[in-house]
């Protein structure tokens, strides 16, 4: 594929594997993209900014100031200018940098600033490669939607054997390529997605939920957002970091909010993803005042809220896709199999509680997708990023819109 009128920061940082970064520079302008260097501190350490310079044929920045007159690089210009934010070689360092919203240079300002998709390629020893704060990072990184590209097998400069080396400039050029290519898979469709928990309150202090944190959800609106669609969000209370600003976001608390919102949009959408655990049942009644411990028990009357994904299903036209999600702890496919069919879902997403490191909270999550078509796929143990590419694949794969 081309990638002509394609505008690409190339970040570059302190590591041996910088070398590459010229290698990776000369393969992105032959395939005819625009790229314009930033080079963290230490990387002039490992390869000069004139060759890096030479091969993009436009100066290879560093400092936030050009020139004695205090001419400045505008790091929220470069990152609006951008179709896609690249760093590879990224070291241990600018990747916690980047984690924690550290800004000292002008790369990570740059990166702070960006709007588009991020790309970031790890280079470093097999040891810190595999140490718990590295790989914590590199979730966290996940979770904001970034892609790592993760690091390949072989021969390190230490003399170790193992993961640690920066994928080849061809496969990241070959990376390049697929996200540019999928990125209109979806493009003119308009996709719903519930996410988080909700909360049915008890008293104007406390409530009924769950323990969803939405990162599955997440995942899935930025996977769609990347692959060209207009994203709907609806979601519940959650604590992760999130650009808004991307999205078209609506926050609610119970399931009567998310089912009115949702239900204001569904007419109008091409898919929709239900993938809030919304609660089953809610308080008859809602104390006005902060319910006090008056006594040994107390006995609160549940009833049950509208199911959301059934509602709509009923509502659903014929050019739409619905997706559900299920989170089972026994008779696990016999259970979603039966919501496949009661729901008029196209296609559901089975988690196992049973299955260790996947369900809430966690960053990875393994899945059993099934579609009412009869085909069946199953996931292995994966970051959430990888296991919302396989459910946009499978998406993708469902004749009603194909």
């Amino acid at each position: 594929m081309s990638l002509i009128g394609k505008k690409i920061i190339l970040g570059v940082t302190g590591s041996i594997a910088a070398y590459k970064s010229a290698f990776l520079t000369r393969l992105l302008i032959q395939s005819g993209a625009e790229v314009q260097i930033i080079m963290s501190a230490s990387a002039s350490d490992f390869i000069t900014p004139l060759t890096l310079a030479t091969l993009s044929k436009k100066p290879a920045l560093s400092q936030f100031q050009k020139n004695e007159t205090g001419e400045w690089n505008n790091h929220v210009e470069l990152g609006l200018w951008a179709d896609l934010f690249l760093v590879a070689p990224i070291s241990a360092n600018t990747l916690a940098k980047f984690a924690n919203g550290s800004c000292d240079n002008l790369l990570a300002a740059t990166y702070l600033s960006a709007r588009c998709p991020v790309m970031l390629a790890p280079a470093m020893d097999l040891d810190m490669y595999q140490h718990p704060s590295v790989r914590s990072n590199i979730q966290k990184l996940e979770s904001y939607g970034d892609k790592i590209l993760h690091a390949e097998s072989g021969e390190l400069a230490s003399g170790l054997s193992g993961q640690g080396r920066m994928m080849e400039p061809e496969h990241i050029l070959a990376a390049v390529e697929d996200f540019f290519a999928s990125k209109s898979d979806f493009k003119g469709k308009k996709v719903l997605i519930t996410m988080g928990p909700t909360q049915e309150a008890l008293d104007p202090v406390r409530y009924i939920s769950n323990h969803s944190s939405g990162k599955m959800g997440l995942a899935l609106a930025h996977a769609f957002l990347q692959n060209g669609a207009e994203v709907y969000v609806i979601s519940g209370p959650i604590s992760l970091p999130v650009d808004k600003d991307s999205f078209r976001w609506q926050d609610v608390k119970s399931a009567r909010e998310m089912y009115e919102a949702a239900g204001a949009l569904h007419a109008q959408m091409d898919i929709c993803v239900f993938a809030a655990a919304v609660a089953d049942y809610a308080p008859a009644e809602i104390a006005p005042e902060k319910i006090k411990k008056n006594s040994a028990s107390l006995s609160i009357e549940l009833v049950k809220n509208v199911d959301i994904a059934a509602k709509l299903g009923a509502q659903k036209k014929q050019n739409q896709i619905h997706i559900g999600f299920a989170l089972e702890t026994e008779n696990e496919v016999e259970n979603a199999e039966q919501k496949l069919s009661k729901k008029n879902f196209d296609m559901i997403v089975l988690n196992s509680m049973k299955n260790a490191g996947a369900g809430f909270q966690v960053d990875t999550n393994k899945v059993h997708i099934l579609h009412a078509s009869g085909v069946a796929v199953e996931s292995d143990v994966a970051p959430k990023n990888q296991i919302a590419k396989l459910i946009i694949d499978q998406i993708k794969n469902i004749p009603v819109w194909v």
